[in-house]
């Protein structure tokens, strides 16, 4: 026997009537009622049944009275049964039967905890992120989830998780060329986490308006060996360019002596020449010059 599925609720919209005239019939049914009761002397038992009854009739049209404020709604249940929707504001009115269960429609804002994972390359990191939300369908957060904020909550964890794993931290020798990072491709990672809610809260009826991440760093015991690695790559990345600029600078140095026929350089005393303009120009520090005072050539 193949399980039963459970189907999925859809938010009716459900017009109510205006809260103000029948308040308005509610308290002239009771001033009626009042007028019945001090006449009873007059009216016999006959008056004292009908003020009875008029004094029921206030009250349930009374009871039928909500308020509603601005992103705010109503869910309407009839015994259990789901009647409908009401997201009109104001003073509102509805069957004095029907049970008027009140959700927000307003965006909220998740910040999310500091969440150890584990990025791509297994580096231990830690990762939130803040998530704006809101209801989208009354009638699926209300009934197809027990507690859609828990929900909520629960879900955006994951994701920050799942997300984690998909990205490396930084850039590495092991990534592609142009692949997304966490920390270099937070608009691109943005956009997945987003994406990735909107998937995990439609079941909710809930709609993401943004999501960001708000904290990245390397875990504790990792994050001074990590930056250790960063700064040496930045440093060789700094001396790569330093090295290219200089070869650059004696090619030219080179051509220049040789096109204009200033001097005439054998293989060997080319070399040499390269090795200190090298020296000079790739050195940390300042270089010493040493003054030959003896000929060019022994």
């Amino acid at each position: 026997m193949a399980p039963t599925r459970t189907s999925r609720s859809r938010e009716i919209e459900r017009r109510t009537g205006s809260g103000y005239a029948m308040l308005a019939v509610g308290i002239a049914l009771i001033a009626f009622a009042v007028f019945v009761f001090l006449s009873v002397p007059a009216l016999g038992v006959r008056g004292v049944v009908f003020g009875i009854l008029l004094a029921i009739a206030a009250a349930l049209v009374l009871a039928g009275l909500y308020m509603l404020q601005p992103n705010e709604a109503a869910i309407l249940l009839l015994f259990g049964e789901y009647q409908g929707t009401d997201r009109s504001e104001g003073l509102r009115w509805a069957n004095p039967f029907f049970k008027k269960q009140k959700i927000s429609l307003r965006a909220h804002n998740l910040a999310s905890e500091r969440l150890k994972v584990n990025d791509k390359r297994g580096n231990p990191i830690e990762i939130a992120a803040a998530i704006v939300w809101r209801v989208r369908d009354t009638a699926q957060a209300s009934f197809d989830v027990e507690d859609y904020e828990t929900y909520v909550k629960i879900q955006a964890e994951a994701a920050i998780r799942h997300l984690a794993s998909n990205y490396a931290y930084d850039e590495g020798e092991d990534l592609h060329s142009g692949e997304t990072t966490l920390r270099a491709g937070q608009d691109k990672v943005a956009a997945a986490l987003a994406f990735e809610l909107k998937a995990r809260f439609e079941q909710a009826g809930i709609e993401v308006e943004d999501a960001k991440l708000t904290h990245l760093a390397y875990a504790a015991e990792i994050a001074q060996v990590m930056l250790r690695r960063q700064q040496a790559e930045a440093i060789i990345a700094a001396r790569s360019k330093i090295v290219l600029g200089a070869v650059s600078m004696v090619e030219m140095a080179l051509k220049g002596l040789s096109e204009r026929d200033i001097v005439h350089l054998d293989d060997e005393r080319r070399a040499a020449m390269v090795s200190n303009l090298l020296i000079v120009l790739c050195a940390e520090s300042e270089v010493q010059p040493v003054i030959n005072t003896g000929t060019l050539y022994p």
